[in-house]
């Protein structure tokens, strides 16, 4: 026999001789049946540790400077995009005014024809050379008012947008353009008339600042009057203009980027407390009213969503300032596949500007006043959701559950056999009595 080791006396795992082993079917069946219940279960265990889950994390924003973007598509199906502008303004003071920088004005022909788009350009009330045959030493009069600083010419209102712009910068009310020899020109007051029963349809995105503040889609230019924000409607009001309505549906309105198909599969469907909330409340709601004076307002509370996908690793960076080169649409989108989105709730509240009481409720009085159309007022959330992909378990968590089945059902099939082979010894016993 070979010299023994000095490990020998440390074995725990005694052996006994192939003599004393003794070999049974049923040995065999449980042994096969704990192998098939061991990679079934291991199995179940790299499933495990494969599967990706979101964590979703609450913290305190503490970003600085930030901008968010908005994205709308909104029909009108009783407005001509001619009397629609949009206008943004905030707490911090910043107004943008006739926001036309990634907005998109579709023309819809009149509901009772289907209300499907048109083509643009056929129907630009200025057109893009209005003035291009005119005396080069031609110099428009503004009626009036000085002329604008985007003037083509300095000191001259060389179009009828260029009149419009000069009397929205001092507070007056233009109209249809009559008497202006701009305007008849360009057959202003005829194209709008060509109009007067379509709808147009309202798409596209603006950027923010990351604070408190409104837009708004009102009939009409804007304008400040005072410390007041108003809007010539004039042409909106004028019964020749026929009936023009608010009624509206908003098929869509996000903060931020949206998550994408691919990932929102990737995720899984177990996920729906980060998935679900891309179903934006407003997405297809839809208005109508037969009053002109009329006016919806949204109340958003917005807060910002982070998502960052397996292995991302943070950069150290602080705050999520937006470089002005990034363009409508980009921002949020990291390339290193983490988004930076918002999410919102909502409440709505609608008034004629007539006043009066809700109908059913007496005791409700609204004032009289305002301009009519659509209001968004949005407040930001001081907290932010980050939602983390990660795993459900380590590799090192993985194999200490393998372990851990090996180990368990065999120590379970283990005491099985025994129990069938004790079983069957004690009855072969009692037949040989």
């Amino acid at each position: 026999m070979p010299a023994k080791s000095r490990f020998t006396r440390l074995d725990a795992f005694t052996k006994t001789v192939e003599d004393a082993r003794i070999r049974t079917t049923s040995g065999g069946v449980v042994t096969i049946a704990s192998l098939l219940i061991v990679l079934y279960l291991v199995w179940g265990e790299w499933s495990d540790y494969r599967r990706i889950v979101v964590h979703p994390e609450l913290i305190v924003d503490k970003g600085r400077g930030e901008r968010m973007e908005i994205h709308l598509n909104i029909s009108f199906p009783q407005i001509p995009c001619e009397l629609l502008t949009l206008d943004v303004m905030d707490v911090s003071g910043e107004q943008q005014t006739g926001v036309k920088h990634g907005i998109s004005k579709v023309h819809l022909a009149p509901a009772l024809q289907g209300g499907m788009p048109i083509e643009i350009k056929a129907l630009d009330l200025h057109g893009d050379e209005p003035a291009s045959h005119l005396d080069p030493s031609y110099c428009g009069e503004c009626y009036g008012p000085p002329a604008p600083p985007t003037a083509s010419k300095p000191g001259c209102c060389q179009t009828c947008e260029e009149v419009r712009e000069a009397y929205a910068a001092v507070s007056w009310a233009f109209g249809k353009g009559e008497g202006v020899q701009q305007c008849e020109r360009e057959h202003y007051s005829e194209k709008l008339e060509a109009q007067r029963d379509q709808g147009c349809r309202i798409e596209g995105g603006f950027r923010v600042n990351k604070v408190i503040g409104n837009f708004h889609i009102a009939p009409g230019r804007s304008f400040s009057n005072g410390m007041m924000h108003v809007h010539d409607l004039n042409n909106y009001l004028d019964p020749s203009q026929g009936s023009h309505t608010f009624t509206h549906t908003i098929h869509h309105l996000r903060f931020g980027p949206q998550l994408p198909d691919d990932l929102t599969k990737r995720v899984g469907e177990k996920t729906l407390g980060w998935t679900n909330h891309h179903l934006n409340p407003l997405d297809n709601t839809v208005q109508s009213t037969d009053d002109a004076a009329f006016n919806y307002m949204y109340f958003l509370k917005v807060v910002s969503t982070s998502y960052y996908p397996l292995g991302w690793k943070s950069k150290g960076t602080t705050g999520d300032i937006t470089p002005d080169y990034v363009s409508i649409g980009q921002h949020g989108l990291g390339s290193d596949g983490s988004l930076e989105t918002h999410q919102y709730s909502v409440t709505s509240h609608k008034r004629s500007l007539k006043g009066g009481t809700d109908e059913g409720h007496k005791e409700r009085l609204h004032a009289v006043g305002g301009i009519p159309g659509v209001f968004f007022s949005y407040d930001i959330s001081p907290m932010k959701v980050i939602n983390r992909e990660e795993r459900t378990k380590t590799f090192t968590g993985f194999l200490t559950g393998v372990c851990a089945v090996i180990g368990g059902t065999l120590t379970v099939a283990a005491a099985i056999d025994r129990a069938f082979y004790e079983g069957a010894t004690r009855i072969k016993k009692l037949h040989q009595r």
